[in-house]
C-alpha cells in the first residue's frame, strides 16, 4: 500500500465509525419511542452512566433505558428527532454531539397537552470488541414547552411496540 492508499483507508474507515455511532443515535430514538427496552441497551455498553439534567436520572445507562420507557408508557404518543451530529474520533473512542427533539403528548384529567423538549445528548463512545456503544451521556435540556393541544389524532398503524410496521421491513431478510 503507497501512503495514500493508507490516508483513503483511514478515511473511509473513519466514515464507517461515524456511521456506526450515527445508527446507534438513532437506535436510541427507536428503542424510547418503540418502548424496546432490549433495543436500547443495546446502545450502551454494560458498565456505562447516564446523567439526564434537571434531577431526572444519574445512574447506570442500561437503567436509564428502564426509567424512560416506564415514564413514556404513562403517555399517549412520543416522537424524537435527531440533528446536528457531530462526532470527533480518537482511535477506539469518540466524543459526539447530538441536538434531539422530544415531543410526547398525554392526557391531564381529559385535556391533552403536548411537551416539546429541545436538549443536546453529548456522549462519550467507545468501540469494544468491534461495537461502538455508549461509555456516558450528559442529556442537557437547552429548553422545553408545555401547552394544552385542542385534539389527539394519529394513525393507527403508529404503534410503540414491536407491532408496529417498521419492524417488519428493518429485520433482516432472509
Amino acid at each position: 500500500m503507497t501512503g495514500r492508499d493508507d490516508i483513503q483507508a483511514r478515511d473511509i474507515q473513519a466514515l464507517l465509525d461515524k456511521q456506526a455511532i450515527t445508527e446507534q443515535i438513532h437506535r436510541y430514538c427507536r428503542a424510547v419511542d418503540r418502548l424496546d427496552i432490549p433495543l436500547g441497551h443495546s446502545v450502551w455498553h454494560e458498565d456505562a452512566t447516564a446523567e439526564y439534567g434537571g434531577g431526572y436520572y444519574s445512574g447506570r445507562g442500561r437503567d436509564v433505558i428502564d426509567r424512560i420507557c416506564a415514564d413514556h408508557r404513562k403517555l399517549l404518543r412520543h416522537s424524537h428527532q435527531i440533528a446536528n451530529i457531530l462526532i470527533e474520533l480518537r482511535g477506539d473512542t469518540a466524543g459526539s454531539e447530538s441536538y434531539v427533539t422530544a415531543t410526547l403528548q398525554g392526557l391531564r384529567g381529559e385535556t391533552p397537552f403536548q411537551i416539546t423538549t429541545c436538549s443536546r445528548y453529548v456522549d462519550r463512545w467507545s468501540r469494544r470488541d468491534g461495537r461502538w456503544a455508549l461509555d456516558h451521556r450528559m442529556a442537557i435540556r437547552d429548553f422545553d414547552e408545555m401547552r394544552d393541544i385542542s385534539g389527539l389524532s394519529a394513525d393507527p398503524l403508529s404503534r410503540r411496540d414491536a407491532k408496529d410496521p417498521s419492524y417488519a421491513v428493518l429485520r433482516a431478510q432472509p
